[in-house]
């Protein structure tokens, strides 16, 4: 399979279906409900904290990425943490991811950020192959029950 025309850019309004497709096949801890989704999706695309970038296949939403800058005492600023991403399973190792955390990457550099963090369950051989390390250890704790 070829990765055909793609295009990266933000996520906009009319992306939203496609977008929650995607986050379904993503989440695997937590099921995505569509009304909490909806409550969310605009909030992320007006937050300036956010960045909410798409790659398009073709006109067609393949994958996404989620990420925020946030103030830091402890790094001397804002730092970058990228909250999910995720390609269409037909469109992995096309690139597409690469370029998504290259994009953002970009836009957390312009936002002053010392460095990009993420956490990640099934894809640490990607993340170390597009020069991320591992620097500690991630824990949650559960407030509220999965649904």
């Amino acid at each position: 399979m070829t990765s055909g025309d793609l295009q990266l850019r933000r996520a906009e309004k009319t992306d939203a279906e496609q977008i929650f497709a995607l986050a379904r096949e993503f989440a695997v801890s937590f099921r995505p409900e569509r009304a909490s989704f909806d409550a969310a999706f605009p909030e992320l695309l007006e937050n300036e904290e956010a960045r909410l970038l798409v790659a398009t296949v073709d006109g067609t939403v393949r994958g996404y990425l989620l990420g925020f800058t946030h103030l830091t005492l402890f790094a001397n600023g804002r730092v970058a943490w990228v909250e999910e991403a995720i390609i269409e399973s037909g469109f992995r190792r096309l690139g597409l991811g690469r370029h998504l955390l290259r994009e953002f990457e970009l836009w957390a550099r312009s936002r002053d950020a010392g460095y990009v963090s993420l956490a990640t369950r099934r894809a640490a051989e990607f993340y170390k192959a597009t020069g991320y390390e591992v620097s500690a250890t991630y824990y949650r704790k559960l407030l509220r029950p999965k649904t």
